[in-house]
């Protein structure tokens, strides 16, 4: 079984040079003197005998690159060999041998009739040469030895062709799992950046702003300097604690029961509006009947009024805020909405565009507090990503009387509160 196996694998890796073996082996065996069963007296082997036996099997040599010509070259070596009373047994092989390959290589129809024609043609120059009838025994084993030839023949172009059909099967599933899994390592990273961008920009917005005021106050209004570092030291220990609970989301091995979001919701509004109204006018208010909602939409509201937050800290420093968070029974609808820095007199109107991450001049708020602080840009893109995950819609752009709009409408119908 081991040499039979090497021999395949052999026969598979250098098929010309298996193919050209098998021809010497054919011709070396088709001079032995070895009579079809039942045929006549042979005749001794003339040099045209010879020539037609090394024809056919050569031909056998060039039988997988060329099937159909090998068949047509090897059953008229055969034929004419039969009604010269040369053939030999062995040499009527290369018949078969060659019936076989074309049903291997070409379609089931093809194989079939060219391997019947075959067995036709040949069954005739045997009962011509053999003087019998059709239904002779030596002509039926021939006949029979031709279709188990085009049997074997299409059965492994069918294996072949299934084996072909898997294998692609499991490249495309291979490929399939691949990129699966390169589209959650994708979205993984993009979670985690957001999730860091809106821990990390938010508090570090705030820490900026309040140390700003802190050292602004520090020597004309102690005790109000004093409470902005307190708000600094507040914010501080957040951003590191909300960091810590990141970093162990990250780093647990049981999925299962890690939580995805580490986030706050909106139960936690009113710490959030603390931190922000020292050193601006933060209003908020909220309409309709506070309810539960799914831990995704709280996630992704309470994300949206951080961030959106922080961005008016950031390019409007020192402008009033005003936050609305309304309840309906289909959702919720955030609104955020300042109104612009004030601006020296030789600056645009306050209505002009403010894009995302274009940072104020420090002196148009009067005061270093109120610089802004140069922006990522991707502030707007997380907040309408958020918006996107729970199939909410979400808008931001300039106010029509000066200051800046983020709108953005999460749905939460009310039987779906958790």
């Amino acid at each position: 079984m081991g040499r039979l196996a090497d021999w395949r694998r052999v026969a598979r890796t250098h098929p010309t040079v298996a193919d050209a073996l098998l021809a010497t082996v054919l011709f070396a065996v088709s001079l032995l003197p070895v009579n079809p069963p039942g045929g006549p007296p042979r005749d001794p082997l003339s040099l045209g005998a010879v020539l037609l036996v090394l024809i056919g099997c050569a031909a056998v040599a060039v039988r997988r690159r060329y099937p159909l010509p090998v068949l047509g070259v090897t059953l008229t070596a055969v034929v004419l060999a039969l009604l010269g009373h040369q053939a030999r047994g062995p040499f009527v092989l290369t018949v078969g041998i060659a019936a076989y390959t074309v049903a291997t290589r070409t379609d089931r129809r093809t194989g079939v009739a060219a391997g019947a024609l075959s067995a036709l043609v040949l069954g005739a120059a045997g009962a011509a040469t053999l003087g019998v009838s059709w239904y002779d025994p030596a002509v039926v084993v021939l006949l029979l030895w031709f279709g188990v030839a085009v049997a074997v023949g299409d059965a492994v172009r069918s294996r072949r062709a299934y084996v072909a059909v898997l294998e692609e099967r499991a490249r495309r599933a291979e490929q399939t799992r691949e990129e699966e899994a390169r589209r959650r390592v994708a979205e993984e990273r993009l979670r985690i950046a957001r999730e860091l961008h809106d821990v990390v920009a938010h508090h570090i917005a705030l820490i900026n702003v309040q140390a700003g005021v802190a050292g602004h106050l520090l020597r004309e209004q102690p005790d109000a300097a004093q409470e902005a570092l307190g708000h600094v030291r507040s914010a501080s220990r957040t951003v590191l604690d909300e960091l810590a609970t990141l970093l162990g989301v990250l780093r647990r091995d049981d999925e299962a029961e890690a939580p995805t979001e580490p986030a706050p919701s909106l139960n936690r509004l009113d710490a959030l509006m603390e931190g922000f109204s020292t050193g601006q006018q933060v209003r908020w208010t909220v309409a309709g009947q506070p309810r539960p909602l799914p831990s995704a939409v709280d996630v992704a509201a309470y994300r949206i009024i951080q961030e959106s937050l922080t961005n008016a800290h950031k390019h409007a420093p020192g402008a009033a805020v005003a936050v609305r968070l309304r309840y309906d029974p289909d959702g919720v609808t955030i609104e955020v909405r300042d109104d612009g820095a004030p601006r020296p007199a030789e600056a645009p109107a306050p209505g002009a565009d403010r894009p995302a991450g274009q940072p104020v001049a420090p002196e148009a708020a009067g005061s270093p507090a109120a610089a802004a602080v140069p922006g990522s840009g991707l502030g707007l893109v997380g907040l309408r990503e958020r918006a996107g995950t729970v199939g909410g819609t979400f808008s931001a752009g300039p106010r029509p009387e000066g200051g800046w709009l983020v709108r953005a409408e999460l749905p939460a119908p009310e039987e779906e509160a958790e």
